[in-house]
């Protein structure tokens, strides 16, 4: 177990707590989207799936994790918003030409994706659902067609499949072990060299 310095502790926890903060913020945004709970619900997550995606990785204290989320998030959100001003789709509400692919399913997506990838299914899965409900969220609100949002997971998935790679936690030459029995109590500290 590697004993990280009190300053680094430091930063993590500001982090993870400003981090914490801004997605207790995202309601504010949410009540200029109307009165639809479902839409509300889905453009607070497209916010807070890439807020709590980089929470987690401050509070593991994965730097390379969190530079290759940011690369994989703006390479996603980018190609979504490049391919909405050369693919023409109208919006299922006839507001705009801009419907493919959906922009918003890309940003919860993109979060879902790099949990997924980096972490494992643990992060993943529960972040996935949550993202399907943000794209669902668009579809329902008449903002997107279905094959916009799938578009959008198709683009996450697959940038975040090219540049993120597996967490490995970093190796530690110290082990650090308690246990108790109703006689005794044990601590047992390690060090390989």
């Amino acid at each position: 177990m590697t004993i990280p310095s009190p300053a680094s502790v430091r930063l993590r926890r500001g982090l993870a707590a400003f981090t914490a903060g801004a997605m207790l913020m995202l309601p504010l945004q949410a009540e200029a989207a109307g009165n639809n709970t479902l839409t509300k619900t889905g453009d607070i997550l497209r916010i807070a799936l890439p807020a709590a995606a980089a929470g987690i990785s401050l509070y593991k204290g994965d730097y390379t994790g969190l530079k290759q989320f940011a690369i994989a998030y703006v390479a996603t959100v980018g190609i979504a918003y490049g391919l909405k001003q050369v693919i023409h789709e109208r919006r299922p509400d006839g507001s705009d030409w801009h419907s493919m692919p959906s922009a918003s399913a890309a940003s919860a997506q993109a979060a879902s994706a790099y949990l997924w990838h980096r972490y494992g299914w643990e992060y993943g899965v529960p972040a996935f659902g949550l993202a399907l409900l943000t794209g669902y969220s668009r579809v329902q609100a008449k903002k997107h067609h279905w094959y916009d949002v799938a578009a959008s997971d198709v683009i996450a998935f697959g940038v975040n499949y090219l540049v993120v790679s597996r967490y490995h936690k970093p190796y530690s030459p110290y082990e650090f072990s308690m246990g108790a029995t109703p006689d005794s109590v044990s601590v047992q500290f390690a060090m390989n060299l």
